[in-house]
């Protein structure tokens, strides 16, 4: 299935190799996920301050264009870690692995909620996800009722359902880079789409035409790519009362005094729901770690330490005040002891 694979210690000799040629890295360089991003830096403030070593640099690219960056090599011109707010893609394994970078370590850090939001100002959308589906969808069941699909007829909430409000639909939100774009499709987009039975049944007889369907969304301006950027997004709400807005729930904690979360199938995106699974928009959160890196990078041991400790990832931990949905004990402690082995991904 792979080609050109590299044993550690092989990729150990080229990163070194590319060590020298660069006049080694004194600091880790992630990147990865818009989402992820606020918990990685809080973890490397904290782990540039109480440490010896650098403050980590990260960059947040999106979770697509991070495992991009993440996959091209082994060596210091290359990223040591990249986030995600998805798992990787079997493709993705073998574009990491056509470069040499063949010993991947993942890290779940805990889970997140996608939230639908809108202003403040303006009154709290109730909305379900077949609601969400024939709103954003490109295309769309034919209104007259006939199992055909048409390019997506609806203008108006209004138009969806008769109880959402009469505004015109525009919906802020991630590009196709974006992780939380892929987990928003998966969760929310075909949550609404499998509603139809006709179109469920197509995932048995064209899992690709099934997907086609349910997945991609419409291009005609109602919803706006709005970049990588979730902050950007937020103060697009505030600016504009009528546009709802898709983005981690972690910034719609940090904005509450902005921003409000709609209802998805009449749940709310707080921290009890996303934890206990009823929220129906929730996903796993990760980073992935180079392995052949962690021997060259100083401080790359110490940093996934901080990141893997209770007093970070726990119950009571920082990055819970900041919005992460932590893992059940027990799952914690089996990702810190994989990470502290630096156990590879199952080929």
């Amino acid at each position: 299935m792979f080609t050109k694979t590299l044993p550690v210690a092989a990729a150990i000799g080229l990163f070194l190799a590319g060590t020298a040629q660069a006049a080694g890295r004194d600091y880790i360089s992630i990147v990865g996920s818009s989402t992820v991003y606020p918990f990685a830096t809080v973890v490397a403030e904290q782990f540039g301050k109480t440490t010896e070593y650098k403050t980590p640099k990260i960059e947040s690219t999106g979770s697509g264009g991070g495992f991009k960056l993440f996959c091209a090599g082994v060596g210091v011109e290359h990223p040591d870690i990249t986030n995600a707010s998805r798992a990787i893609k079997a493709s993705e394994i073998e574009q990491c692995a056509a470069n040499g970078v063949t010993e991947i370590v993942e890290v779940k850090i805990g889970y997140d909620g996608i939230a639908i939001a809108n202003s403040k100002a303006a009154p709290q959308f109730q909305l379900t996800r077949r609601d969400l589906f024939l709103a954003l969808a490109a295309k769309v069941p034919n209104p007259d009722g006939t199992q055909t699909l048409v390019e997506n007829p609806y203008k108006m909430w209004s138009d969806v359902d008769a109880n959402l409000p009469k505004i015109a639909i525009e919906v802020l939100g991630p590009p196709p880079t974006s992780g939380t774009r892929d987990a928003f499709a998966e969760l929310a987009m075909e949550g609404g789409c499998k509603t139809f039975d006709w179109i469920k049944e197509m995932k048995h007889a064209d899992k690709k035409a099934y997907k086609g369907v349910c997945h991609t969304v419409r291009e005609d301006g109602a919803y706006i790519e709005a970049g990588e950027n979730d902050n950007l997004i937020v103060q697009k709400l505030e600016a504009n009362p009528n546009a709802l807005g898709v983005f981690g729930y972690s910034f719609l904690e940090q904005n509450a005094d902005k921003v409000q979360g709609s209802l998805v199938d009449g749940i709310a995106p707080e921290f009890e729901t996303i934890a206990n699974g009823e929220y129906p928009v929730s996903r796993p959160l990760f980073f992935y770690v180079k392995a052949a890196h962690v021997a060259g990078i100083p401080g790359m041991k110490e940093y996934l330490a901080e990141f893997t400790s209770d007093k970070a990832w726990g119950d009571e931990g920082y990055l819970a005040d900041k919005g992460l949905i932590p893992m059940p004990k027990a799952e914690r402690e089996q990702y810190a002891a994989d990470v502290a082995a630096l156990k590879p991904l199952a080929k």
